[in-house]
């Protein structure tokens, strides 16, 4: 019996994260399409998810949450006090609230609806794939059972990590949240000197994502520290030892510190005082 036979799971917010995750339980078999419910203000979408996945769906957000028994908050944060306010003291029934809303810390949520059964998490964008990192912890009410779901649930979105101390949170935020956009920088940095070096974006494009995907391949498998798979591709007077040279000389491992950490000021900033 899977674990979700007996369970309809409602998200509010069917976007680009809760579609991921949809598609995601569903492709792992995890649960019937038919115990999944979907509310969202866009009707076009929800007509998707119909013909894609066979699921229900809602204009009515507290539709949804009145028949479900774990409920996903999959909204903008932006948007995220009046779609609660309508579901204040009307979701006691849910078992678990997992909320995947960025910087909305527990307490808030638990407060605006009244329920302590509160997930929250930090997922990434490679997760619309499949492939993301989702960093995740809960309030002390939630039981075994849930903890599992959450883990089931985020795993549909990729790999995840549970922490017990949720000022990690916003650290996750700066490293696996903004994470992808730092790389995909990197990224288009090494594109724009390959078509400098006289290849065309296109061929450039295709050396670099498949020299990067190796790489993360290569060093996922290893399992080495990535200064041993570093020192593998330097020769001493090489042109690895040369280019690595003027990196190093222009503080790149200072800037990605210090970038990430600007990341994680903001995160804090965003999600209120550090308790």
């Amino acid at each position: 019996m899977r674990l979700f036979d007996d369970t309809t799971i409602g998200f509010i917010g069917a976007g680009a994260m809760g579609s991921a995750m949809i598609g995601g339980l569903l492709a792992k078999n995890l649960i019937p399409p038919e115990n999944i419910i979907a509310s969202d203000p866009h009707p076009e979408q929800g007509q998707k998810l119909i013909d894609e996945y066979g699921i229900r769906f809602t204009l009515d957000n507290l539709e949804a949450a009145k028949q479900s028994d774990v409920l996903v908050l999959a909204v903008k944060p932006q948007v995220l006090d009046r779609v609660l306010a309508p579901l204040r003291g009307r979701v006691d029934h849910v078992s678990m609230i997992l909320s995947i809303v960025a910087s909305a810390k527990l307490r808030t949520i638990v407060g605006e609806l009244l329920n302590s059964r509160v997930v929250r998490a930090m997922p990434n964008t490679p997760a619309q794939i499949g492939e993301g990192m989702s960093v995740w912890c809960a309030t002390h009410e939630v039981e075994e059972e849930q903890h599992h779901q959450a883990s089931q649930l985020l795993g549909s979105l990729g790999e995840q990590l549970y922490v017990d101390d949720e000022r990690l949170l916003d650290m996750a935020t700066a490293l696996n949240g903004s994470g992808p956009g730092f790389v995909f920088l990197f990224i288009e940095a090494m594109i724009d000197a390959g078509v400098r070096m006289g290849f065309t974006h296109r061929d450039s494009s295709k050396l670099v994502l498949q020299t990067l995907k190796g790489s993360i391949l290569y060093a996922l498998e290893s399992g080495l520290h990535p200064a041993i798979l570093r020192n593998q591709v330097t020769s001493p007077g090489g042109t690895t030892a040369a280019g690595l040279y003027e990196l190093e000389k222009m503080n790149l491992r200072t800037a990605v510190a210090e970038g990430i950490w600007a990341a994680y000021q903001r995160a804090v900033e965003l999600g209120g005082d550090e308790d």
